[in-house]
């Protein structure tokens, strides 16, 4: 089963090293410039760095490589082309064309043909999208000061949580060339339903994937330092500003030094305080962990899904 997997797939995976190779190509000598420019113009460079008050080198930074963040739109759909290019065609390719009466007729049964070619792929989808993700990591790093890596596209494009998406990608076409043995239509359900599960988990399931923080301030202050309690790279989830008794007044942020304040307030009273509430940077991983954990449990559950199927293909 390892060789005959090997001859049916070996131009998948040709292709698909070729591609992560001009991806690394691009990768890796723009993520050790910035990664020594980070060092030398914000690290070194900047006594303190906050978003608030920018120093002159962090300026720099963000204006050299502050456009490479649209790179990341262009890696969303990465774990999107191996569901469509691996997935789909793994089981709908074999009973288009009716090489699986060959198949299922000699010494192996179905179950161990399936489990043998997802187990092989998985695994071999597994290691490209760890390296694939975690890369994306390490190279995103000094753009987190400049965009938050809680933010939904960013977040989606590196750590482990693309392993789950790649996996969760291969499933879904797999569960769909099971369900509707043919190619060109399985690869157009995987499409929609990739897209409608990573949007629906991305805007309700992953900000209560822990409980948020709450953090008030006042409006009026020469200095707040309640203010700094949300720390760079933190997911801003609501923003506002409220009276004492939970009223809203209006959204956003405001903080008026107490010596200009009527001024400052307009037609606002002074009993205002801001409102915020956030996810915690140092939630990242533990948020790219769950999300990872939820799609590939669905993938498994998916290519369960498959195998049963098959056991009732004629």
């Amino acid at each position: 089963m390892i060789w005959l997997t090997w001859r049916q797939h070996r131009k998948q995976a040709m292709w698909t090293v070729i591609g992560l190779a001009v991806l690394a190509a691009f990768i890796v000598p723009t993520g050790v410039a910035m990664h020594r420019d980070f060092d030398r113009l914000v690290v070194r460079g900047c006594a303190a760095n906050t978003l608030d008050m920018p120093c002159d080198g962090f300026h720099d930074f963000s204006t050299t490589y502050g456009s490479y963040i649209y790179v990341c739109l262009l890696l969303l759909i990465v774990p999107l082309l191996f569901g469509l290019f691996w997935g789909a065609p793994l089981i709908s390719r074999e009973i288009e064309q009716g090489t699986h009466h060959m198949i299922w007729t000699q010494g192996i049964s179905r179950r161990h043909w399936a489990l043998a070619k997802v187990g092989l792929l998985g695994a071999a989808v597994t290691v490209l999208a760890v390296v694939y993700g975690l890369g994306i990591a390490w190279w995103y790093e000094p753009l987190g000061y400049v965009e938050s890596r809680f933010g939904r596209i960013f977040f989606d494009v590196q750590g482990v949580a693309p392993v789950g998406y790649t996996l969760f990608a291969v499933a879904v076409g797999i569960a769909a060339g099971a369900l509707v043995p043919k190619v060109v239509p399985a690869m157009a359900i995987v499409l929609p339903a990739f897209i409608g599960a990573r949007i629906a988990v991305a805007i309700y399931a992953r900000p209560r994937f822990a409980t948020p923080v709450t953090n008030n301030y006042p409006v009026v202050a020469d200095n707040a330092p309640e203010s700094g309690a949300m720390r760079v790279g933190s997911w801003l989830l609501n923003s506002d500003i409220r009276r004492p008794d939970g009223t809203f007044v209006a959204s956003g942020a405001m903080v008026c030094p107490s010596a200009d304040d009527q001024v400052c307030l307009g037609q606002f009273g002074a009993d205002l305080h801001n409102h915020q509430v956030f996810q915690p940077a140092d939630r990242f991983w533990t948020f790219q962990w769950i999300e990872a954990g939820v799609f590939t449990a669905i993938a498994v559950l998916l290519v369960w899904v498959a195998i049963r199927r098959i056991r009732r293909i004629i």
